[in-house]
């Protein structure tokens, strides 16, 4: 279950493709890179445990260096490449990492961390090099291609989006095992749940370095399926690859669906997709409108999952499931989950409540032993922090993120709802609900919106948005006012950053209680 071992049985095979240029790296090429990675660190004296960071963008050698740092027995940090330099700083101080690894395409972060990384012994650059740092390439193509001495597997240390304050490194409490005993985690699930083997093309749209990509793409590779990697998501090129490489499994997050849904229905039925067997959602609810037209279009393929960077639960259905209970996110197949109220105790069916997990993987926020017991129940069940409720089946469904949740005269309002009715209009590209002051009130509901291409912000536009909202949700939950802006911060993964937005429009308040 590693590259190696199909490097060994079928090495011209692609591993890797880079969907934009078709650039090809074999699976001999990419365990060679691997192990001489893993070489280079073994060298300089980093053992299993050892931490390493690297910030790359969607690039060729992405994988090869992940997996070099899986073969060392490293713990490996992936960074968004959408950080600021002091955030970029941060977490490769606070994971300790005693390497960075970043490209060219980053060069001006790159200066500027050079001097903010104090415990950082190797600095290496891919496509070019900065002061301060070493060709990737060069470095590393002097060491063996021969694997290290008594391999472990390492595994990654991934930090949270940080769209409710600093990111929180997700430490995983992993056993240091032989590489070969060691089965990748997602890679031993790909098979058994989205039936994908050697003979699959994965295409991945989204940032590499999020913890759902790496993972599931590490996952194909170990299995010796091929990796097609967008450089970038953009809804025509993803139908146009699709097509290209004759993809048949996917993972995407609810507002690709969305842009995909948005382009013009001949621009829609000029790419064929039929080769797709799976395609799997995650990261933010799907509002039930656009997964309706998802099926209605590709047919029952769509699967859908709810778990976390931190890996302490998993949630799964597919289409059929979905359409009988539409809305939910699906059953617990790993764990069982609990639906708490505000006094720790189990909620009845149906009602809302914090969403924690028992018998899940375990976890801890590095370094933070405060924000590691803020997540546990004091029965040691644990949370992602999200809201949502059980049916009567046992199926789960979200409601919003608990640090979302909106208080207008004593009410509690989840911004998700409206979010998913707003999403829908035809004039909105992208929206973000959020609570802002008001004196009466306390908050009011307030959303921000990107329009669609085209469309300019205006009050008889936020007007039509409003009474588009109070036509399928009560006055309460939709939104008194409508801001417009050119574009919202949003991570690539797919997840707005509300902080962001909350901060400005509360920035003159000392408190967030009015």
């Amino acid at each position: 279950m590693y590259p190696g071992s199909f490097a060994a049985t079928h090495p011209d095979k692609a591993a890797v493709v880079v969907a934009e240029t078709g650039q090809v790296i074999t699976f001999a090429q990419l365990d060679d890179e691997a192990n001489r990675v893993a070489q280079m660190f073994h060298a300089a004296g980093l053992r299993a445990g050892d931490h390493v960071a690297f910030c790359l963008e969607n690039h060729p050698r992405f994988m090869s260096f992940a997996w070099g740092c899986h073969y060392a027995g490293l713990i490996y940090t992936a960074m968004s490449t959408r950080l600021t330099t002091e955030e970029m700083a941060y977490i490769v101080n606070n994971c300790e990492a005693q390497a960075f690894i970043t490209s060219n395409y980053l060069r001006e972060q790159a200066d500027a961390l050079v001097d903010q990384m104090p415990n950082v012994s190797i600095r290496l650059m891919m496509d070019g090099t900065s002061e301060g740092y070493d060709s990737y390439e060069d470095t590393v193509s002097v060491y063996s291609n021969e694997p290290i001495p008594n391999r472990v597997a390492g595994f990654d240390m991934l930090y949270s989006s940080g769209t409710t304050g600093r990111p929180k490194g997700v430490l995983p409490q992993n056993e240091f095992l032989p590489l070969e005993d060691s089965p990748h985690p997602v890679g031993a699930m790909l098979p058994l749940l989205f039936e994908l083997d050697v003979d699959s093309v994965y295409l991945s749209p989204a940032p590499l370095y999020h913890a759902a990509p790496l993972r599931f793409c590490m996952g194909v590779l170990a299995n010796g399926a091929t990796l097609v990697v967008m450089e970038r998501f953009d809804p025509e090129g993803f139908l146009k690859a699709a097509e290209k490489y004759r993809a048949t499994h996917t993972q995407v997050v609810p507002t690709m669906f969305v842009r995909m849904l948005k382009l013009d229905d001949q621009v829609r039925e000029g790419y064929d997709v039929s080769s797709l067997k799976m395609c799997v959602h995650a990261a933010a609810p799907c509002p039930v409108a656009v997964k309706e037209q998802m099926i209605d279009w590709w047919g029952p393929v769509i699967h859908e999952y709810y778990a976390g960077t931190e890996g302490n639960g998993f949630v799964y259905c597919n289409s059929e499931m979905w359409l009988a209970h539409k809305g939910t996110v699906g059953l617990p197949i790993n764990c069982t989950v609990h639906i708490v109220g505000d006094d720790g105790e189990d909620v009845p069916v149906g009602s809302e409540g914090t969403i924690y997990f028992e018998g899940g993987g375990t976890f801890e926020y590095h370094g933070d032993p405060e924000k590691t017991a803020d997540s546990r129940h004091e029965k040691g069940w644990s949370t992602l922090g999200d809201v949502g409720k059980l049916d009567d089946d046992g199926f789960l469904y979200l409601t919003d993120r608990k640090a979302y949740m909106i208080i207008t005269g004593g009410v509690n309002v989840y911004p998700q709802e409206a979010e998913n009715v707003l999403t829908m209009h035809p004039k909105v590209f992208d929206v973000a609900v959020i609570g802002v002051p008001n004196e009466d009130f306390g908050e009011e509901v307030k959303a921000v919106v990107q329009p669609a291409d085209g469309v300019e912000g205006s009050p008889e536009l936020a007007r039509e948005l409003i009474d588009f909202c109070r036509q399928q949700l009560s006055d309460v939950k939709c939104p008194r006012s409508v801001d417009f802006r050119d574009e919202l911060p949003r991570h690539p993964t797919g997840k707005l950053y509300k902080r962001l937005l909350k901060d400005e429009y509360w920035a003159n308040h000392e408190s967030r209680i009015i």
